[in-house]
């Protein structure tokens, strides 16, 4: 476990960062995302069998901020690009309109990634996304964010993620969102 704070505020004390059984913590997660992203109960329920599903994949990777007492209060997951995805079918056209669309082969997708409202803004965020893209072999990384001036495009931003494409419609999606693509390693310190 690495400890969370990359010099985004003051440190978190013991907060740390490393592997966990997503698919065990998956309620707790989506208690984090909720609380994170304003999701409904109906919201949590579909995104708990998307995940789960996500986590079937032989190449995903997730891991868990953790207080000193075990309490899950961030996590990160992703696996590779594979084209075949709902979120690549969704995102492809409006990458291939930007000539972007190389950008889904040979990348890995961070799925979700998100901390808990009380724990932001102390580097868990960045340490999350760092210590995860550091252990793939991809040279680069997709993401998709809602596309407005946020907390979290500005760390996307701050890492190396640059807009991919923009004004993304997802089926069912109150908001438009951003697809943003970066180099692997990411910018910047690491936790």
């Amino acid at each position: 476990m690495a400890p969370a704070d990359a010099g985004n505020g003051p440190a978190n004390p013991g907060i740390e960062v490393g592997p966990i059984d997503l698919a065990a913590r998956v309620d707790e997660a989506l208690h984090v995302q909720a609380a994170a992203f304003g999701l409904s109960q109906d919201e949590i329920d579909v995104r708990r069998h998307i995940v789960l599903r996500h986590l079937d994949h032989p190449q995903a990777r997730a891991l868990g901020a953790l207080t000193p007492d075990g309490r899950l209060v961030g996590f990160v997951y992703g696996l590779p690009n594979d084209r075949t995805h709902w979120w690549s079918t969704v995102v492809e056209p409006y990458l291939r309109a930007t000539g972007s669309d190389g950008w889904l082969d040979d990348s890995f997708v961070i799925t979700e990634l998100h901390v808990h409202p009380g724990h932001q803004r102390h580097g868990i965020g960045r340490t999350l996304i760092t210590t995860i893209t550091d252990a793939v072999p991809h040279p680069r990384s997709i993401l998709s964010a809602i596309d407005r001036d946020s907390p979290a495009r500005t760390l996307y931003g701050a890492l190396g993620y640059r807009d991919l494409a923009r004004q993304v419609v997802f089926p069912s999606a109150p908001l438009p969102y951003a697809v943003m693509g970066a180099p692997l390693p990411l910018l910047g310190p690491r936790g």
